[in-house]
């Protein structure tokens, strides 16, 4: 079996290393030459996963069409900003009848579009029935490390989750499958603004009991939005959404929660970017919350003020005391 991963930022490099197990060669496309060398000579991306060995299956590449040639498995791990851009560049390669699993977690600023509806506004009908999502609590540098990670894989036809499934199944890689790709994708894109929430009450120093409610009350904003659009609830209290969002909000190597935690300290935004190598989806996730919050009508009090700090320059402290005033209400209220 072949397979193909577009996308050698961490998850993407990492993934190919799971799919390495269960394949006799993985092709995985980069944009860097540099990174796309030290894996081909030195069997490791320096610049992601930096003294984690990947496996000699794992060939990595600057063409988009060696990438996807003779696959029977893409995975698409670009950030989902730039995931229509690359699509645009690699449908005419696309292997049919194929699983096409995205693992990006974010909806598309403008569009408001999930990544599997972003996939199917850009591939052509006979490629919809293949789409699939994978999401979970998983930090690449664990997943790379094979140390015990467990996700779900959603799809709307359930014989193209369970192929990825199998591909996929190793000694320290686990998955389930799941039928509602709307809400593994809603728990895995907003997730990553509450915890930069998280992050920020982290770096105000303002304790345990904050980052509790936080994530709690995060994870009622979510269900909230993520059933308006169609989505089963109890996907979000499992890997996708609850599982997920303890792991982000609380986890060192969560990339949105270090956003949030220098925000919090008073760091301007750009400056708390500029330093990253890797993306924290939820600085862009966070303008699409809010811009579906008003476009559903679902309240999302904590998106909402990450939104402000994050585009108009709201004063984080300022912010937690608006969340904290509050007209009181009923916690199962709805809001």
């Amino acid at each position: 079996m072949r397979g193909s991963v577009i996308g050698a930022g961490s998850f993407g490099t990492a993934l190919a290393n799971v799919l390495a197990v269960n394949c006799d060669e993985v092709r995985l496309w980069g944009r860097e030459p540099s990174t796309v060398e030290a894996i081909n000579t030195r069997h490791e991306n320096d610049t992601y996963l930096k003294g984690i060995p990947l496996s000699e299956r794992v060939r990595a590449t600057t063409d988009l069409e060696e990438a996807l040639a003779g696959s029977e498995m893409v995975v698409l791990a670009t950030p989902s900003h730039a995931t229509r851009e690359v699509l645009a560049r690699a449908k005419t390669f696309l292997p049919k009848s194929v699983p096409l699993v995205t693992v990006s977690k974010g909806i598309e600023n403008g569009t408001l579009l999930t990544m599997t509806e972003l996939l199917e506004d850009c591939l052509p009908e006979e490629f919809h029935p293949y789409v699939a999502v994978l999401s979970g609590p998983s930090f690449a540098k664990e997943l790379a490390r094979r140390m015990p990670t467990v996700v779900t894989i959603a799809s709307h036809w359930d014989k193209v989750a369970q192929r990825c499934q199998k591909a996929l199944q190793t000694d320290t890689f686990r998955s389930y499958t799941s039928t509602d790709v709307v809400g593994v994708q809603y728990g895995g894109a907003l997730k990553n603004v509450i915890a930069i929430a998280a992050g920020m009450a982290d770096g105000l120093g303002m304790g345990h009991n904050a980052r509790a409610a936080i994530i709690t009350r995060g994870l009622a904003e979510i269900t909230r939005l993520a059933v308006r659009k169609g989505a089963n609830p109890l996907t979000l209290s499992g890997l996708s959404g609850m599982g997920d969002l303890v792991l982000t909000c609380t986890g060192e190597l969560s990339r949105n929660r270090h956003v949030g935690m220098e925000l919090g300290k008073g760091r301007k935004l750009p400056d708390i970017l500029a330093e990253m190598k890797e993306v924290a989806e939820g600085v862009k996730t966070a303008k699409s919350a809010r811009d579906l919050s008003l476009k559903t009508g679902v309240e999302l009090p904590i998106c909402e003020q990450v939104y402000l700090i994050a585009y108009e320059g709201k004063n984080a402290k300022n912010a937690v005391v608006d969340l904290m005033t509050r007209q009181p209400k009923s916690e199962l209220s709805g809001v």
